[in-house]
């Protein structure tokens, strides 16, 4: 049956599962502390570039079973279940995540809960968080302990949310009663109506799934980056490693390709913060291998920029260099520890003339590094540069043909950071091509 479903923080996650939640049946109140971002999604445009978003939202505005507001009373009154889809991001300077937003969803709502409800924390948070929450929860609301608290970590992609959200590969609910349980069984039906897994189990358990998902794909993708270092030392092709290694089935091909290394407003945050919480729980030696994940990741873009300057003779003052990427990953304009950027920022200050193209992140990029060059199109990106650095791999990157751009630059060469590229080809077309770990 339909639920009335309030979701609380519309950021990335909290706007796509409100559109969702609303395309399954529900009707849904999205519920923001900021006005100008609420009135923006109930005129049914999206605050970030997700695709498909912008368009479930205006459905669902336009139907009546989506509305958003800022009024934390009106979402008590209003839902049956509330999710909290706040952000957690790393604490200045530490690697702990910051869950003050999080507590402050609790604080605002349950004062105003008089009637038996299900709140549900969906956060990446340390493990013991949520029990933390639930004691808090039941000491504010006036309805006390039939104000219950469950835990529904997220998996999505950027650029995949909306498929990850309605057809999801699991769903985990932690949950401490029979109630909470069956609330969330009735809500995913329209979901698990479809054959998705779901795993019930307690509030630690369901914290970790996500942050150990995370670490599990940042140690893969740290893996196969490793090892282009050993194969560039040894002479050897890292592409053709990868691809024998997803052969088998124990290892696959996902998360096997190497390049610049990971960014975006999850991973890295949420290995650093799992790293300080086992710290607090004493067991910081369990985890300490993520620190050299997170060290060769960051090493790799250090590498980056060192291929850079070899292919421009060692320095880059008086070259032009045009960055092809803004975005830590394609289909999205999240620009949150991009690669592209800081590479494109540290090749900046070391004297070279920078001009940056993205598809869909410019405006978010020209926020987050404002001194840099930026182009209305690939084309005026590569006007007269002395090097091409592929460093996001969107599908116009990948599928450019490079024969006629080799008359657009002043010299034809490209650095492919992400391997996407076919060397082959470009090297047929007149352009010296390098990328890390091939030879």
């Amino acid at each position: 049956m339909p639920f009335r479903v309030t979701v609380i923080g519309t950021g990335y996650l909290g706007a796509t599962h409100a559109a969702c939640m609303a395309e399954i049946g529900h009707e849904v109140l999205g519920v923001d502390v900021d006005p100008e971002k609420v009135a923006a999604l109930q005129a049914g445009r999206a605050p970030f570039y997700e695709p498909g978003l912008e368009g479930l939202l205006a459905k669902h505005v336009a139907s009546g079973r989506l509305r958003f507001t800022t009024s934390y009373e009106e979402a008590a009154a209003f839902g049956d279940v509330h999710f909290s889809c706040v952000g957690t991001p790393q604490v200045k300077n530490g690697y702990a995540a910051d869950v003050r937003y999080v507590d402050a969803v609790i604080e605002q709502l349950a004062p105003h809960l008089k009637r038996p409800c299900l709140v549900v924390g969906k956060s990446t948070v340390p493990v013991g968080t949520a029990s933390r929450l639930a004691d808090r929860l039941a000491e504010l609301a006036p309805v006390g302990e039939l104000a219950e608290l469950a835990w529904n970590p997220e998996f999505l992609r950027e650029g995949f949310a909306i498929e990850d959200t309605l057809s999801p590969d699991r769903l985990v609910f932690g949950v401490r009663s029979d109630t909470s349980r069956t609330t969330l069984e009735e809500v995913y039906r329209p979901v698990t109506d479809k054959g998705t897994p779901v795993v019930v189990t307690d509030f630690p358990t369901a914290e970790l799934v996500k942050t150990s998902a995370n670490a599990f794909l940042a140690t893969k993708i740290s893996f196969i980056n490793a090892m282009a270092e050993v194969c560039e030392a040894g002479g050897a092709d890292v592409g053709k490693l990868a691809e024998a290694l997803s052969h088998d089935e124990r290892i696959g091909g996902r998360f096997l390709r190497p390049g610049v290394g990971f960014g975006g407003g999850c991973l890295p945050k949420d290995i650093r913060a799992f790293m300080a919480r086992a710290g607090e729980l004493g067991v910081d030696q369990a985890l300490t291998f993520l620190r050299e994940v997170d060290a060769i990741n960051m090493r790799r873009r250090t590498r980056t920029v060192e291929l850079a300057r070899e292919q421009c003779d060692g320095q880059f003052l008086g070259r032009r260099i045009a960055v092809l990427g803004a975005a830590f990953k394609p289909d999205s304009d999240d620009v949150r520890d991009s690669p592209a950027l800081n590479v494109a920022g540290r090749i900046q200050l070391m004297g070279g003339d920078v001009t940056v193209y993205d598809p869909v992140a410019m405006d978010n990029a020209r926020k987050s590094f404002p001194s840099l060059g930026y182009a209305q199109s690939l084309k005026d990106a590569l006007q007269g540069a002395h090097l091409v650095l592929l460093l996001t791999e969107w599908e116009e990157f990948r599928n450019v043909n490079p024969e006629p751009l080799r008359d657009v630059v002043a010299v034809p060469r490209v650095v492919d950071g992400r391997g996407v590229l076919d060397p082959a080809q470009w090297r047929r077309a007149g352009w010296t091509y390098r990328a890390l770990g091939r030879p």
